[in-house]
């Protein structure tokens, strides 16, 4: 661990963030236009916690999924984006929102356009009313994390699923980090082509490596910053809900915490792509980088792998994660992000509930939640504002 968490004191860095002046992002209002089952609904709130409660099938996630849509990706879905549509209203889906973001007052808009189909797996995104190209751009005003019932299953879903839980992580810390490994991806993506066609022109291969290698850097560093800091958070955190270690490892990871520098660690990549050209040309794919780093997690009490845990150890640990990464976005970097928890209070105790609506009001954060029994929020019923879904229709609870 480097030096950034020795010079705190684990008890005094629980508290600092609220003697801190953070930017605290929120939802003012949310517009969806033909989006799932909803055709046209508008939500107004305030920067306090959201439960949003109502029957299975009703469209509470829809909401969750909408927010989500405001970052970069596509989603805590992932749905295809044509698939998201209203197919009733006849119309591609829309949404419009103003948000409190990192630099003041920002109005957010993203959507598909009705022009034709062919655009219909390319979202649009409009700031302010412009038009941006890059997604990346998001990152710039809004960050958001989320926990659904299907990131129930991360710790035993392969290093793909672990690897996206953690950039996620680092999107809400670093603005710049979709950037990065959008730039990565693309720079590998055009490498396989040259390798793959068999015409490869050196010079040309020596460019993208070099940039491959400089984006994996500052990647990697990224991930390691971030699990430093919430593991920090967790290791100080007095809740009850078990304590995972996060750890990222892979090529240029492992170099970095070994004590290469960033330098030493592009270098050292630049020179493991080279080499393996032929095989990854007979392979298709590339074999080194930060593409194919993992994020493994230790239930800390019991020195135990988290994929090697219960189910419900394993829901315990993530939502810690999540908990903590917020708490950590305040502490060390004055950004208090938007938290979407889907489904999330039913399989705790109420011991472990009243912690968590505690751990959300003390951390500041917007937290929107959704459930199906309203009085399992009984602990937030002067501190959050409740709304109902119901029949497409969203009301006031």
């Amino acid at each position: 661990m480097s030096s950034t968490t020795d010079c705190i004191d684990q008890k005094d860095s629980h508290q600092l963030l609220i003697n801190q002046h953070n930017c605290k992002i929120s939802i003012s209002s949310l517009s969806l236009s033909s989006f799932r089952n909803y055709g046209s609904v508008r939500i107004e709130t305030s920067a306090q916690p959201v439960v949003i409660t109502g029957a299975n099938g009703a469209g509470k996630t829809n909401i969750l999924e909408a927010i989500s849509l405001l970052s970069v990706g596509r989603g805590l879905r992932r749905a295809k984006l044509a698939e998201i549509s209203n197919v009733a209203a006849g119309e591609n889906w829309a949404i419009s929102s103003n948000v409190n973001g990192r630099h003041g007052h920002v109005k957010i808009g993203t959507g598909i356009s009705n022009e034709g189909i062919e655009d219909s797996d390319k979202r649009l995104v409009k700031i302010d009313g412009k038009t941006t190209r890059w997604q990346s751009e998001l990152s710039k005003h809004i960050s958001l994390i989320w926990l659904t019932p299907q990131m129930e299953q991360l710790f035993i879903e392969g290093a793909s699923a672990g690897r996206k839980f953690l950039d996620r992580l680092v999107f809400s810390f670093d603005p710049e980090h979709a950037a990065r490994v959008n730039e990565y991806d693309y720079h590998m993506r055009e490498r396989n082509k040259l390798l793959q066609y068999g015409r490869a022109d050196a010079s040309w291969l020596d460019t993208l490596e070099q940039k491959m290698a400089a984006c994996a850097a500052a990647i990697a560093t990224a991930r390691l910053s971030t699990c430093e800091h919430i593991n920090h958070t967790i290791a100080a955190s007095p809740l009850t809900f078990p304590k995972g270690w996060l750890n990222a490892t892979g090529f240029v990871e492992d170099l970095l915490k070994s004590g290469s520098s960033a330098v030493e660690a592009e270098n050292s990549l630049k020179i493991a792509l080279e080499s393996a050209r032929n095989y990854d040309a007979a392979s298709g794919r590339t074999t080194n980088g930060t593409h194919r780093s993992e994020l493994r997690v230790t239930h800390i009490e019991k020195s135990m792998p988290a994929e090697s845990c219960s189910t419900g150890e394993q829901k315990a640990l993530i939502l810690s994660i999540i908990l903590a990464q917020a708490r950590s976005g305040a502490i060390w970097h004055g950004i208090i992000p938007i938290i979407l928890l889907d489904e999330v209070v039913s399989h705790l105790d109420a011991t472990r509930r009243l912690e968590l609506f505690e751990e959300i009001c003390d951390i500041g954060a917007q937290t929107w939640m959704t459930g199906t029994d309203i009085d399992l929020f009984a602990g937030l019923k002067e501190k959050a504002q409740f709304f109902k879904v119901e029949n497409g229709k969203v009301f006031k609870a």
